[in-house]
């Protein structure tokens, strides 16, 4: 099931989406509030917008201009809209995002597409362990994407893992969508209950939340643990409430395909120009065929690596890498420039963490500072100097490192309006 667009050549996909994008701005000028007022405050002919190298023409959306204008992005009549989900809001108050009947259809095809992707088909049967209530659009999408790709699925929902045990043994199913995290869980509960995981059925996982690989497409730290434990397939899937669209592996596991008929990438550095091949950059989205609130030139915070190199699997496809980390929570700690996905990937190297939350702040000076504060259930100060050794040969810097209970920093993790963990707590201005 690869969509005929996604085996075209480079130069087919460009002018189909060049298409795609002069029928959006038309759609946008006519039917959006804040765009229309966007173009006649810049003075932007639509016409003039032809090509994709002429989107830079175009003014850039911000995440804070959603909070600010949110009700003017929508593009439709209240009554054509069907579902409303909101942003998780990491880094600011949620934004609210509306649905209507042609967009959960386009949010189910790119599902399925994206199951497609990893090998998934409709002799299959998915578990759900992320919650498709409160407001997520991400467990509502793997619900429809199964039900548009013909697989079973069964809604287990966030946690419990001897409720995920049951239905995994009760239904067989042979796939789990899961934060990665959360399968070292379940591995626990198997081996603490005699469950044998060879046996389990499960072939694979669709992994969210946290990353699977290094820049090389390599195993990190929290994925090999799992496949020590558990020999399962663990697949990146990368997406976000502002794109409904996501960027999954296929089964060769080098990078997240883009689906160039459901949005338009760029990748931009600090003075918003597109980065030279293979650099790092902020990834910038243009949505096509969503109809309640479209989006054009949306700077995702995300910085990333794309990948250009042809596919094994046969798609002509930009990939994207692991995200480096989100350009707000960049760290400029002690003259290095850190993003907390490598601090994740140290502290995950060690069996004897059982939780943790980083912290940032500034001093009395202005400058960041890193305060980890890590859950375990033997709180030595052996411990501790491995792990701030480990952060000097991997790093060449050490943050402050300090214990805390278990159930406290889980508490922390889980808020009470939580749908994924909260790993970053970022106190600075």
């Amino acid at each position: 099931m690869i969509p005929q667009i996604e085996t075209a050549s480079l130069a087919e996909i460009k002018s189909f989406q060049e298409e795609k994008l002069r029928e959006l701005l038309v759609y946008l000028k006519e039917n959006s509030p804040y765009y229309r007022k966007l173009f006649d405050a810049n003075n932007i002919a639509i016409e003039n917008i032809q090509t994709l190298e002429d989107l830079s023409a175009l003014p850039l959306t911000t995440k804070e201009d959603l909070q600010q204008h949110n009700d003017d992005f929508i593009c439709v009549p209240r009554h054509d809209i069907i579902d409303y989900v909101t942003t998780s809001g990491t880094l600011g108050d949620p934004v609210t995002f509306a649905l209507t009947d042609n967009d959960l259809e386009r949010l189910a095809y790119n599902e399925a597409i994206s199951f497609a992707c990893v090998g998934i088909t409709k002799e299959d049967v998915l578990q759900l362990t992320t919650t498709i209530d409160r407001r997520f659009m991400a467990g509502l999408a793997y619900f429809l994407g199964a039900r548009k790709l013909g697989a079973g699925i069964i809604r287990v929902g966030a946690g419990i893992p001897e409720l995920q045990w049951d239905s995994i043994l009760k239904f067989k199913p042979t796939y789990l969508i899961a934060v990665p995290s959360f399968l070292l869980k379940l591995i626990e509960y198997a081996h603490n209950n005699g469950i044998n995981l060879k046996t389990s059925g499960i072939k694979g996982a669709i992994c969210i939340g946290e990353p699977l690989r290094n820049q090389d497409f390599s195993l990190n730290t929290l994925s090999q643990k799992i496949k020590e434990s558990w020999d399962i397939e663990l697949y990146s899937t990368y997406a976000s409430t502002e794109m409904s669209t996501a960027f999954s592996e296929c089964e060769a596991q080098q990078g997240g395909h883009h689906h160039p008929e459901l949005i338009i990438t760029e990748i931009l550095d600090d003075t918003n120009t597109p980065v030279a091949p293979g650099e790092v950059g902020e990834l910038t989205i243009t949505t096509l065929g969503i109809e309640a609130m479209p989006l054009l030139r949306f700077k995702t915070g995300d910085i990333v690596i794309a990948h250009t190199a042809p596919c094994s699997c046969g798609r002509n496809t930009m990939r994207l890498g692991p995200v480096v980390g989100r350009k707000k929570q960049m760290i400029k700690y002690k003259g290095t420039t850190l993003y907390p996905p490598a601090l994740h990937n140290i502290l995950n190297a060690f069996s004897d963490v059982e939780n943790f939350v980083i912290e940032l702040s500034h001093n009395s000076i202005g400058t960041d500072e890193i305060c980890i504060k890590i859950g375990t259930k033997t709180p030595t100060e052996a411990l501790l100097k491995s792990i701030k050794d480990h952060f000097r040969a991997k790093l060449r810097v050490s943050p402050t490192i300090e214990y805390l209970n278990i159930e406290d920093i889980r508490n922390i993790q889980f808020p009470k309006l939580s749908r994924k963990p909260v790993l970053i707590i970022d106190k600075r201005p």
